[in-house]
């Protein structure tokens, strides 16, 4: 696949490089039925800032055990070419080594009561199997989770920074405030208050394609974080750039659901764009419950990477299922 360094951010943390894609219908992690989690301390951003580091300092290591214990065991990866599970997550970093990472624009979220989310930028340099590996910036998104007393990442999706396309003629923006009819009809919509989150982001680009931008928001909650290739934005901003785009000839596809707790889970799919470049997308979104109603805390959406040039040198860990 097209994949470069940028996406070794999280081919560290959750990559599935050596094995197939585990993109399936409509799962459900064993977790869903299980007993409240016993307490966990809440994790601040220093803490969850710290544990993502750490992470990179067990990959440097070589330390596949204790980089493996900080992963859940229903954990998923989303990146250019697919959603992976954490037995090929940890194959797939052995023999890397970073040297030089930097970091930026941390953001954090404490999403639930044994959820919590990161967001970030990062550039990576280091070495596989001894071969010097370089790339420019991406973007990334955790979501960590309190299981068993302990917090451990579940989640991770990367897309690599492109420029924006030049802006359009100017618009009006999406009026955000609802009228009495609309505020109600919001209210109303059964996917705004459910725990199925499949159903919930159906709802989403429903609201979408119909351009309302009332119904649209409401789904989202205050705090709400989207990662785009382009940029990250927070929920007025999400909304104003969304409502811009066309969503009518777009299909949804391939959905997988981890249930991370009673008040959380994580839906992921494919979203096809008929004649658009790249026309193919892998996203990714949050769902808490927050008093009663469910709302979108995250989404992460990455383009799927076209098909790469026979390649005449050293390949980053991400790109070895090409």
């Amino acid at each position: 696949m097209k994949k470069t360094l940028p996406f070794l951010l999280a081919a560290l943390i959750f990559s599935a490089c050596g094995s197939p894609s585990t993109n399936r219908e409509a799962t459900t992690s064993t977790n869903a039925n299980k007993p409240a989690e016993p307490a966990a301390a809440a994790l601040t951003e220093a803490d969850a800032v710290a544990k993502e580091k750490d992470l990179w300092q067990q990959i440097a290591k070589q330390n596949m055990d204790a980089f493996g214990a900080a992963l859940a065991d229903d954990q998923i990866y989303v990146s250019d070419d697919g959603v992976h599970d954490k037995a090929s997550t940890i194959k797939s970093v052995t023999g890397f080594v970073p040297s030089d990472v930097t970091f930026s624009d941390w953001k954090f979220i404490s999403a639930a009561k044994d959820v919590a989310v990161t967001t970030y930028k990062s550039v990576v340099k280091g070495t596989m199997n001894g071969q010097p590996l370089t790339g420019g910036p991406s973007y990334a998104s955790s979501v960590w989770v309190n299981r068993g007393g302990k917090w451990l990442a579940v989640f991770h999706q990367d897309s690599q920074v492109v420029q924006p396309p030049p802006a359009p003629a100017a618009k009006a923006a999406p009026k955000l405030s609802a009228s009495p009819s609309a505020s109600k009809a919001a209210a109303s919509t059964p996917a705004a208050t459910t725990a199925d989150a499949e159903a919930n982001e159906k709802a989403v680009w429903a609201a979408l394609n119909a351009k309302k931008a009332d119904v649209f928001a409401s789904f989202l909650s205050p705090d709400f974080i989207e990662v785009e290739p382009v940029g990250v934005f927070d929920r007025a901003a999400s909304v104003k750039e969304a409502l811009q785009f066309d969503f009518s000839k777009s299909s949804l596809s391939d959905w997988k659901t981890v249930k991370l707790s009673n008040d959380a889970s994580i839906v992921t799919y494919v979203a096809h764009f008929p004649g658009e470049k790249p026309d193919t997308q892998y996203h990714s979104t949050l769902w808490v419950n927050r008093d009663g109603k469910w709302l979108a805390v995250l989404h992460h959406g990455t383009p799927k990477a076209p098909p790469a040039p026979p390649a005449t040198a050293t390949k980053s860990p991400a790109m070895k299922k090409s």
